[in-house]
């Protein structure tokens, strides 16, 4: 599939916040721990909006899974992922991810992003400075709803676009909520 009709069998949606996001990660956290054990799975976090009280959302819950940085781990997690149905995302190059809930008709009633890398990588990292800061700061996180309100009307049916136009805002409150550690 091209990148257009990816865009039209998968496009951005932005649902009002649901109180329902938070058990989906806590089931998907213990689904993880269970698959990949304590020792392969260090740390895992809610990241993205639905980590975010009353912020609208996509509908698709963000996970952050910290792993070892260790030679082969990455072979053994995408064995361990692949024989559970879900769908390694090869074009990334500087971490692992996986998705879940993506059928050839459209998004399941449920669907997940799993990012992975080691704690050494702060691009993945930053995300859970973010989160934090929406979580403490409503005012900011309606801001950052509102951009992302209007940016869904505009890129409905190019993610990409949707993506990289979020992207000065999320470096400035990273940036913001990092200073004051």
């Amino acid at each position: 599939m091209n990148k257009d009709e990816l865009g039209k069998l998968y496009p951005i949606t932005v649902v009002p916040y649901d109180g329902n996001w938070t058990l989906l990660f806590k089931n998907e956290k213990q689904f993880l721990t269970n698959l990949l054990g304590s020792e392969t799975a260090l740390k895992i976090e809610h990241i993205g909006s639905t980590a975010v009280p009353n912020l609208s959302a996509k509908p698709t819950i963000d996970i952050l899974v910290e792993i070892p940085n260790e030679s082969g781990i990455c072979e053994l997690i995408m064995s361990k992922m692949n024989e559970n149905n879900y769908i390694h995302m090869k074009e990334q190059k500087n971490h692992l991810m996986f998705i879940k809930g993506y059928s050839p008709t459209g998004l399941e009633k449920e669907s997940f992003h799993i990012h992975m890398g080691s704690k050494d990588l702060d691009f993945l990292w930053d995300r859970v400075y973010f989160r934090d800061y929406l979580c403490e700061n409503p005012t900011v996180a309606k801001q950052y709803e509102e951009l992302k309100l209007k940016l869904a009307e505009t890129y409905k049916y190019d993610r990409e676009a949707y993506t990289d136009n979020k992207t000065e805002f999320i470096r400035l409150i990273t940036r913001l909520a990092k200073e004051r550690q």
